[in-house]
């Protein structure tokens, strides 16, 4: 197969992992920086260009799109999957997954545990929204916010109120959720990959970070997840269409509750803590189902 990767830095772990799967297993793959790339809508041939030239037809994309990039890597992703390239996930699903509250309310309708979530526009309302969420302490997000930045703990109601003040006075959109306590600043990472859960880590964040993100400072160990775990992750993968992502949850009182979806998730922390080929097993998934013009939404979404 040819198969294109959609990457601002072909040096990260990740990256490098996949283009080492895939040319092990006898692939071509190239790695295209997104943001250079260039596309002739008017056309009704749809047609990428590529510093400056006309890109080959690939039989699979895999987008590593970057957060801070979504818009314009959605757009190059939807043009490669309206010229019959077949998506390791889609753009309507990525597009979904980044954003926090679509997602929330996927993953709601779904019957999937969340923690209390509340969202609302008007700064008046910041004490309703805190007496839903069930009091102080209560984690403050931001929509578009992504690796644990943007995240604020507010431990009473006070500073919740000053912080949602604050961002609303930077008229960015916030929602508010419980903090669960019982999860003493760990969370598990579950991988799935073409409706599977092939690896699971459990992550805990650095000494007084209440976020367990590897990139802040957190440590990660290989864990054993239950079957209600897996379940949960299947179905989050499942609600938001995604064919590989990492969801994030976190143990509470009364079950898993998830905390988010991530369609681009790193490899280096779960391959090094659980000794699993991740890129592999997503090589793999590719061989057996990129197929021309298999996307379901070819790019309409």
């Amino acid at each position: 197969m040819k198969i294109a990767m959609l990457a601002r830095n072909a040096n990260l772990y990740s990256h490098q992992r996949l283009k080492e799967a895939a040319e092990s297993r006898g692939h071509k793959l190239d790695i295209i920086n997104t943001l250079r790339c260039y596309m002739n809508i008017a056309s009704r041939r749809p047609v990428i260009y590529y510093n400056g030239e006309k890109l080959p037809a690939y039989d699979a994309v895999i987008p590593r799109i970057g957060a801070s990039v979504t818009f314009y890597g959605l757009a190059v992703l939807r043009q490669f999957e309206m010229m019959g390239t077949y998506p390791l996930n889609e753009s309507v699903a990525i597009g979904r997954s980044r954003d926090k509250l679509r997602s929330t309310q996927l993953l709601a309708r779904d019957g999937i545990g969340l923690p209390v979530t509340t969202f609302a526009h008007d700064p008046k309302q910041t004490e309703e929204v805190l007496k839903v969420a069930g009091g102080a302490p209560v984690v403050i997000k931001l929509l578009e916010g992504t690796q644990g930045i943007g995240v604020v703990l507010a431990e009473t109601d006070n500073s919740a109120k000053s912080v949602i003040e604050a961002f609303r006075g930077a008229n960015v959109n916030i929602m508010v959720q419980e903090f669960i306590k019982e999860a003493g600043g760990t969370d598990i990472r579950a991988l799935v990959v073409g409706g599977k859960v092939v690896a699971a880590m459990k992550r805990t964040g650095a000494e007084g970070d209440f976020r367990s993100n590897l990139h802040r400072g957190g440590s990660a160990k290989s864990i054993k997840i239950s079957p209600e775990e897996r379940s949960v992750a299947i179905r989050s993968a499942k609600a938001m269409g995604l064919n590989v992502c990492g969801v994030d949850m976190l143990r509470a009182n009364h079950g898993p509750v998830v905390m988010e979806v991530n369609s681009s998730p790193g490899l280096e922390g779960v391959e090094n803590a659980t000794g699993i080929d991740i890129a592999g097993k997503i090589i793999e998934l590719l061989e057996k189902s990129a197929q021309p013009n298999k996307t379901k939404t070819r790019g309409k979404g």
